[in-house]
C-alpha cells in the first residue's frame, strides 16, 4: 500500500538540519535550556558513525577501482533501507518518475508486481492483460535470472530497471515455481502497460461480475459506474454480484477505501497505526450501497495483496460479503513516498493497517470464509445424446399450460464459458444463487 506525502520532504529535511545543529545550539544556550535540550535530543550512535566513516575511508583508499563519493553514499542509503523490510527503498530520479507514472495507470514494462524474498525477485501478482500474464507468469514465482544476469545480490530497484526496456524487446525470465523440479524459462515481450483497473459483465441474468485488477486513483468511481451499468442491464436491480480481487497486487489507499465504501452504508473501513502522528489515519464508510444490499461474494487468492486485503477485510468484518478462495498475500503495511528534493524520494514503511475488527493481516493475510482448492472444471467430452424424457415419447400428453418445451438448447454465452473454465467463479455464482433464494424465502 502506497501513500504520497508531498510535504514529507520538508519534515525530513528539518529533522536532518536539527540533528546537525544541536551541538552548537547546546554550547550557546544557558544551563537549564542545555539540560532540557539534552533530555529531548536523541542520542547519536557515535561509535557506529566512526565505524561507518572508517569503512568509507578504507573503500576509498583500498578498493580495487576508484568509486565516487556519490556512489558510495548512494549504496549506503540503499543498503540501510534494504535492511529494514522488503518494501522500503531509495528512489532515484528514474525510479521516482516511474512510480508516479505507475500510480496514474500507464507505464512501461512487463506487467508484474514484484517484491524481494531471500535475495530473489518474488512475483506478487501478474497484472491482467499484460505481457507477463499472457506469457504465463504466476503469483508466487521466484525470478532468479533476467536474461543471463543472476538476480541474487541485486536491489529491487536494480532488478526492476533491468526488466524495463523498449516496447517490443524480449526478456527471458528464469523462474523457480512451487511444484516444479526444474527452473522455467519464460520469454516476455516488453510493452507499454495501460492499466484498465475495472472490468465488468453479466454472468447470468441478474448476477453481475466486476473484476478489479489494481487500485488506482479513479478505481472507486470506475467501479461505481460499472455497477450502475450492470444494474441498468438487469432491469434496475441485481440479484447478486461477484467482486473479483484475485491476483490484484494492491495500489493506492484511497482506491481501496472508495471500493469498500461503495458496498457499505456505515462503519469503519480501515485504520493505520505507526510511530508518528501522520501515520495514524482512519477511514469510514458513507451512506449508500451501490448494489442496494444485494448478496456479494469477494474472490481472493495468494496474489491478492495490500489494497485488495483492505477491501476483503472490511467487507468480511462487516459481514457484507462472503470472502471465497485461498488465503491472501499478507501485506499489511503502508509505504509513504517522501520526496527528497525535486527528483528523488524515499519509499518508507510508516504504518501497519488494520481491518475494522482490529486485525493486522501483516504476514498472515485474509483467511477466506469459504476456502477453495486449486481445481479446474472440465466439461465431459463427446456427443451429448441425453436421456429420454416424457416429452420425447410418441403420443405423449401435453402439459395443459399451453407452452411447449424449446426444441434446441440456447447457445452458450462467453460469460457462461468463463464460468465453466473458472472453478472459483463457478462456486461464487452458485453461492450467490443460494443467498438470493434464501432471501426470497425469508430464511
Amino acid at each position: 500500500m502506497i501513500s504520497l506525502r508531498p510535504d514529507a520532504a520538508v519534515l525530513l529535511l528539518t529533522t536532518v538540519l536539527v540533528l546537525g545543529t544541536l551541538p552548537a545550539q547546546a554550547q550557546q544556550s544557558a544551563e537549564p535550556a542545555q539540560e532540557q535540550d539534552e533530555q529531548a535530543r536523541p542520542e547519536l550512535p557515535l561509535q557506529q558513525l566512526r565505524l561507518f566513516t572508517e569503512v568509507f575511508g578504507r573503500i576509498k583508499q583500498d578498493y580495487v577501482i576508484d568509486v565516487s563519493d556519490d556512489d558510495l553514499l548512494k549504496y549506503a542509503i540503499q543498503g540501510m533501507l534494504a535492511g529494514l523490510d522488503p518494501h522500503s527503498s531509495f528512489l532515484d530520479a528514474e525510479s521516482f518518475r516511474d512510480i508516479r507514472i505507475g500510480t496514474s495507470g500507464q507505464f512501461g514494462g512487463l506487467g508484474i508486481e514484484v517484491g524481494m524474498e531471500d535475495g530473489f525477485i518474488k512475483v506478487i501478482s501478474p497484472i491482467d492483460d499484460t505481457p507477463a500474464k499472457a506469457a504465463g507468469v504466476q503469483a508466487g514465482d521466484l525470478i532468479i535470472r533476467l536474461d543471463d544476469t543472476p538476480v541474487k545480490g541485486m536491489t529491487l530497484n536494480e532488478a526492476v530497471k533491468l526488466m524495463r526496456g523498449e516496447p517490443g524487446e524480449d526478456i527471458i525470465l528464469t523462474i523457480v515455481r512451487e511444484g516444479r523440479d526444474q527452473p522455467l524459462k519464460i520469454t516476455v515481450t516488453r510493452a507499454i502497460i495501460k492499466v484498465k483497473s475495472v472490468r465488468s459483465h453479466i454472468l447470468e441474468e441478474g448476477y453481475g461480475y466486476i473484476r478489479v485488477s489494481q487500485f488506482r486513483a479513479r478505481t472507486g468511481e470506475n467501479l461505481v459506474a460499472a455497477a450502475n451499468k450492470l444494474k441498468e442491464s438487469s432491469g434496475g436491480k441485481l440479484k447478486g454480484m461477484v467482486l473479483d480481487l484475485r491476483n490484484n497486487p494492491g495500489g493506492v489507499l484511497n482506491g481501496a477505501v472508495e471500493v469498500s465504501d461503495a458496498f457499505l452504508d456505515e462503519g469503519l473501513i480501515v485504520y493505520t497505526e505507526g510511530r508518528i502522528a501522520d501515520s495514524k489515519l482512519s477511514f469510514s464508510a458513507t451512506a449508500g450501497d451501490v448494489i442496494d444490499g444485494a448478496p456479494l461474494v469477494v474472490l481472493v487468492n495468494g496474489g491478492s495483496a495490500s489494497a485488495s486485503e483492505i477491501v476483503a477485510g472490511a467487507l468480511q468484518d462487516h459481514t457484507r460479503a462472503l470472502v471465497v478462495g485461498s488465503p491472501t498475500f499478507g501485506k499489511g503495511s503502508v509505504q509513504t513516498i517522501m520526496p527528497i528534493g525535486e527528483e528523488t524520494a524515499l519509499k518508507l514503511t510508516t504504518a501497519r493497517y488494520y481491518t475494522p475488527n482490529g486485525r493486522s493481516i501483516q504476514a498472515e493475510g485474509i483467511v477466506p470464509d469459504i476456502a477453495l482448492g486449486r481445481v479446474r472444471l472440465a466439461a465431459i467430452e463427446g456427443q451429448d445424446i441425453g436421456r429420454i424424457k416424457e416429452a420425447d415419447l410418441s403420443r405423449h400428453l401435453e402439459n395443459g399450460n399451453g407452452k411447449k418445451a424449446a426444441d434446441s438448447k440456447p447457445a452458450q454465452s462467453p460469460a457462461a464459458a468463463q464460468i465453466v473454465d473458472d472453478y472459483p467463479l463457478h462456486e461464487a455464482l452458485n453461492l450467490l444463487k443460494g443467498l438470493h433464494l434464501l432471501r426470497k424465502t425469508g430464511a
